[in-house]
């Protein structure tokens, strides 16, 4: 019975993790953990400006 609360568990992590991701390429964000990614557009967000 725990392993299954505990698969469910990283299952809804490991869901919710990929639907944020998911939302927040599809509101236009090139680089999701970059502070300027709604203004780079499409480029590397690695590069120096």
């Amino acid at each position: 019975m725990e392993n299954i609360i505990l698969i469910a568990i990283i299952l809804i992590a490991v869901g919710s993790a990929l639907f944020y991701i998911y939302k927040e390429k599809k509101n236009g964000q090139a680089c999701i953990g970059c502070p300027n990614s709604k203004q780079c557009g499409k480029t590397n967000c690695s590069e120096e400006k």
